[in-house]
């Protein structure tokens, strides 16, 4: 079987949200950019905004896709398609409730392999890099 998940990186001041999955499964604890699977009918851009919606309770918009990979896990083959996501806000002054993790963080781009990230995230992150280096660069 074969399946599509998306990650979603949005960006603040310079630093991606990242949020560290609840302690259940084998996965548990972990960090990871929110996300998860598309749904039979459902466009990558709609499960951005689904996602988002369902795990922190708010809309966001979904931009491009900035990276792609591929993954198994469990038997399941997978495309992991990274897209761009902008957030109405940081979530720090008026707090996103969340129902898949037990935190968030905004970090800076270079913190995430000092963290314990989930592999199919990681496997995304050589080119979510080089778009962000782009991205600041262009925004500076």
């Amino acid at each position: 079987m074969y399946r599509t998940s998306i990650a979603c990186i949005a960006l603040y001041k310079g630093k991606i949200l990242i949020a560290r999955r609840n302690p259940a499964g084998d996965m548990g604890s972990r960090w990871e950019f929110p996300g998860g699977k598309v749904e039979e009918g459902e466009t990558d851009e709609q499960a951005v905004v689904r996602e988002f919606h369902e795990e922190f309770g708010i809309f966001v918009t979904a931009g491009n896709c900035i990276a792609v990979a591929e993954f198994e896990h469990s038997g399941y083959r997978s495309d992991l398609h990274a897209y761009r996501v902008f957030v109405p806000h940081d979530g720090l002054t008026v707090p996103y409730t969340l129902t898949e993790h037990t935190e968030y963080r905004w970090v800076l781009p270079d913190m995430i392999p000092e963290l314990f990230f989930v592999d199919s995230d990681m496997s995304l992150y050589p080119e979510i890099k080089k778009y962000l280096a782009q991205e600041f660069s262009e925004n500076s």
